[in-house]
């Protein structure tokens, strides 16, 4: 899923629930700070002391249960108002509105907020002294604005913080799916090439055992060869090297003669080729320009692509001759793979897994690959990657 599927919902509830101690300093604190000389202890009335107490214990619940914490601190404001009594503990009201807005949906943040407001406007018109009843409702509101300014600022602290985990999360989704993605790409590659030539090998083997024991005995050779290669080229392509790779993973011994065999690039197209020959697919290459000049990873790609056009003209088109052109520029990397056979393959707009994977590697490039039958006979298969600006296999 993509963030713009759907928006990234506002967070309404605490992830856990949050300790008991830490709701219970600021109670503490408003408790006591309200307790001071001329408030509830001057006046030497028990009555008022529980009002204190009922104004600022609720707070020890106010993020568990952000409503219920308001009225029950709004209940004990009324009592108090109907009482007539000033206590300083009504700021347990702004606490629990604020509260309200950073945890709970907007229509009871904006709920609390206007009860509130008609308690200002209640209070002041009780308590305000003559002709002050307009600049008390206006302090007393820029109070609770204050409070719930502070809370929706919480509350976007809080979604912008989920929506960075949630981005981080799908970055880590992508890169998963995207390592899988090479993976099967490199798996098939090896895979289908290597096997594609041994059967040939083996074939060819099988067919002049008796009359060249030597050339079978060659061939035989060769396909244990590939077939080290192939292993060699799985446990890199697997990455070898980390811990938990896998039954393909290899030891110390192994993972130094890895690391003297880095990943193929333009230099091995002519040992590719003269498998291929062996093969019994004849092969021609032709390589212009400076590979020096090219990057390791763009290299790869150019010989991977190389090694699926010719395993599927070995597989698809037997009896057929291949021609492989390479063009090289610091700027531009042009393959070109022709053969004259007549193959029975998919056409360009129902692509299997090999041209799948081929139109994969060269986007990486932002490149272009053309695949399709030649006028006359044969298959050409031509990319052309941009190598001002790669971004890798």
């Amino acid at each position: 899923m993509k963030r713009g599927d759907r928006p990234v919902a506002w967070p309404t509830d605490p992830i856990r629930w949050p300790s008991l101690a830490a709701d219970a300093l600021p109670a503490a604190v408003i408790f006591l700070v309200t307790l001071g000389p001329g408030q509830v202890l001057s006046r030497g009335e028990p009555w008022t002391l529980l009002l204190q107490v009922a104004l600022t214990a609720p707070l020890l619940w106010r993020r568990r249960a952000p409503l219920t914490v308001f009225c029950a601190v709004g209940a004990a404001a009324a009592v108090q108002w109907a009482a007539g009594v000033q206590l300083p503990a009504d700021v347990a009201l702004l606490v629990a509105l604020y509260t309200v807005v950073a945890h709970r949906p907007w229509r009871w943040a904006l709920t609390a907020a206007l009860v509130l407001e008609a308690g200002v406007v209640l209070a002041a018109a009780r308590w305000a002294p003559p002709g002050q009843f307009p600049f008390s409702v206006a302090a007393l509101t820029a109070m609770a604005a204050v409070a719930v300014t502070t809370g929706l600022w919480a509350r976007a602290r809080r979604a912008y913080v989920a929506s960075l985990e949630h981005d981080r999360e799908q970055r880590a989704r992508l890169a998963v799916a995207e390592e899988r993605a090479r993976m099967t790409r490199d798996m098939h590659d090896i895979v289908t090439h290597n096997l594609s030539v041994m059967v040939a090998l083996a074939d060819g083997a099988a067919h002049v055992r008796h009359r060249a024991p030597e050339r079978a005995a060659d061939a035989m050779e060769r396909i244990a060869g590939i077939g080290r290669q192939a292993l060699e080229d799985m446990r890199r392509s697997l990455g070898a090297d980390e811990p938990g790779a896998g039954e393909f993973g290899a030891g110390p011994a192994e993972r130094a003669d890895a690391s003297r065999h880095p990943a193929p690039g333009i230099d091995q197209l002519g040992p590719l080729a003269d498998r291929m020959r062996a093969a019994g697919l004849p092969t021609s290459l032709r390589v212009a320009g400076d590979p020096g000049t090219i990057p390791a990873a763009a290299q790869l790609t150019v010989y991977r692509l190389t090694q699926e056009a010719l395993t599927n003209t070995l597989r698809h088109a037997p009896g057929a001759t291949a021609e492989v052109r390479v063009r090289l520029t610091p700027r531009r990397a042009e393959v070109e793979i022709v053969d004259d056979g007549r193959p029975g393959r998919a056409a360009d707009g129902t692509p299997g897994r090999g041209l799948t994977g081929m139109r994969e590697r060269v986007a990486a490039y932002d490149g272009t690959l053309h695949a399709g039958p030649v006028p006359g006979g044969g298959w050409r298969v031509a990319a052309d990657l941009n190598l001002t600006g790669e971004r890798g296999p």
